[in-house]
């Protein structure tokens, strides 16, 4: 009987025994397997990282490689501007890799053809693409504001306008009409304007948005282009309205061409903002202080003396006798 509880003893211990050295051997195991990534103090071992990356990141493989599965936008790519980069011209640094100057390394992507292991500029963040562009754009003139434009705060990127892969890349380049098409399609209701009696000639391919507004963004509000210095792209066709004035009319230098026209279309004549020319003058010329009851303001404002009796027909169109609105020469008061 002792044999045989003490067997059953043993046969218990050894039950018990069994379950602890097994979790034993899986906790030697697992720290066996942890070891290797940490350092002796139980943390990442920074250098394994650094490996890490170094084998996920991707190499240049050149546009050689791209060309074997997309021949039909390597021929295109020919055509357009950005080749003399390709060609060693400009960019000496991107030679023979332009494709992966803009879309990234490509090793990775050669590998597996997949779409995700590529930067694609059409479907990338608009942020990341202006990056990829203004790293050899930013240096030029036009593009000094395109941080700040309405463009960039609204996340339309380069790409959205401008193509690398067809033969045409730049609107610049394109005929009045297609790039009117560009801008109207985002711009549908200011496109429609020109189509209002008193317009510039703008649905007749006389002329473009490009010609008012520079896309890359402007110092100006609107995104308005400057002809010279700081002065709006109106003075690039009306140079007679541009001065300078002995005797300048206030708003001409203060709110601009726009303080009294409209500048895509009207349905007034002149691209008047109203009906009448009375309407418009009277908007600043009417119960305002006289020059004696506030002195050094001169004529800006003013009550209109009591000859002008706008019950008469003479006296409603104040621009038959103020004929230099915009300036004069010689009179104060715009009369010649």
């Amino acid at each position: 009987m002792r044999v045989a509880s003490g067997g059953v003893m043993s046969s218990w211990k050894r039950l018990e025994v069994r379950p602890r050295a097994g979790l034993q051997w899986l906790l030697a195991a697992a720290v066996v397997v942890v070891l290797p990534l940490s350092g002796a103090d139980g943390k990442a071992d920074p250098k394994a990282e650094e490996k890490k990356k170094e084998a996920s990141k991707a190499d240049y493989v050149g546009s050689e490689t791209c060309q074997t599965c997309h021949e039909d936008l390597f021929k295109a790519f020919q055509k357009n501007p950005h080749y003399l980069v390709e060609s060693g011209k400009t960019k000496k640094a991107w030679a023979g890799k332009t494709c992966e100057a803009c879309h990234g390394p490509g090793s990775k992507h050669a590998e597996s053809a997949d779409p995700k292991d590529i930067v694609n500029p059409s479907k990338a963040a608009a942020s990341r693409v202006d990056q990829n562009c203004l790293a050899c754009h930013a240096n030029q003139q036009t593009h000094a504001g395109r941080i700040q434009s309405g463009h960039a705060h609204n996340q339309v990127s380069c790409a959205a306008c401008h193509s690398v892969h067809k033969e045409q890349g730049r609107p610049a380049a394109w005929k009045p009409a297609q790039i009117n098409g560009q801008c109207g399609a985002c711009h549908p209701s200011v496109l429609a304007q020109f189509q209002r009696p008193y317009a510039h000639k703008l649905p007749q391919g006389a002329m473009s948005c490009v010609d008012c507004h520079n896309p890359h963004g402007s110092f100006l509000p609107r995104m308005v282009a400057v002809h010279s210095g700081n002065e709006p792209s109106c003075i690039q066709c009306h140079g007679n309205k541009r001065g300078p004035f002995v005797y300048d009319h206030p708003p001409m230098q203060l709110e601009g061409c726009g303080a009294c026209h409209e500048p895509h279309g009207s349905a007034n004549p002149k691209m008047l903002t109203r009906a009448e020319v009375r309407t418009l003058c009277l908007e600043c010329h009417s119960n305002k202080p006289t020059a004696a009851a506030a002195p050094g303001q001169g004529n800006l404002g003013g009550i209109p003396p009591a000859i002008h009796d706008l019950r008469s027909p003479r006296y409603r169109n104040c621009t038959t006798c103020h004929q230099k609105i915009h300036g004069s020469y010689v009179n104060r008061g715009f009369l010649r």
